[in-house]
């Protein structure tokens, strides 16, 4: 049987999203995963610090428990870009791509959004995975028509730019609260220094 990252990136992330239905608590309280796991702000919250340097990894594969969509839509748009790039470059380079793009947008995320002004607070989500497959799928497969979130289809690279330029727009503005929207650009970061390796020529001994 041939190993396919993409399955196995989204069959973790509906495993953690049931850990953390299981031992969700009353609304509007963390569950231990999401203090332990989310990602953090650097400086304290209440006088307590709760970043660690793993949640830029970890928080990649929390969900909003209140319902499905958020998980739903992350793992639509993982499939449906991931599966395709994995079938070009392979599972290796598809999980450096996507793994990248979780760090970048973190560090993103952990510096950018308090220069505009955003309220501090964990962030959760593989949307940064997801934007940076985004940008590789559109470097990629450029002319490839897709309609994802939009009514009419449109060629990859114009969905990708549109959508990194409303993202920037949404947050700079803060106009949509409790939404990365920087992360979701740094996650775009992380996939195109991964992919101008890709592109890069060997060096000759």
């Amino acid at each position: 049987m041939k190993f396919s990252a993409v399955k196995v990136l989204i069959a973790a992330n509906v495993a953690v999203f049931a850990l953390q239905y299981l031992s969700a608590g009353p609304p509007e309280s963390l569950s231990a995963l999401e203090v332990w796991f989310a990602l953090w702000p650097l400086h304290p919250i209440g006088g307590q610090s709760y970043f660690h340097f793993w949640q830029i990894v970890t928080y990649a594969f929390l969900h909003d428990t209140s319902g499905v969509a958020h998980l739903l839509f992350n793992m639509i748009g993982l499939w449906m870009f991931g599966t395709e790039i994995e079938r070009y470059v392979g599972p290796r380079r598809l999980l450096a791509c996507y793994f990248a793009s979780v760090v970048t947008a973190a560090l993103t995320q952990l510096f950018v959004p308090m220069l505009f002004g955003a309220s501090p607070g964990p962030t959760i989500g593989a949307s940064g995975g997801v934007f940076g497959l985004i940008l590789a799928y559109a470097v990629m497969f450029p002319k490839r028509k897709v309609a994802v979130y939009f009514l009419i289809p449109m060629p990859t690279w114009l969905f990708a730019t549109l959508y990194a330029g409303l993202e920037l727009f949404m947050g700079v503005t803060n106009a949509q609260a409790g939404v990365a929207h920087f992360a979701h650009l740094g996650g775009m970061v992380g996939s195109a220094l991964v992919i101008s390796q890709w592109r890069r020529p060997a060096a000759r001994a």
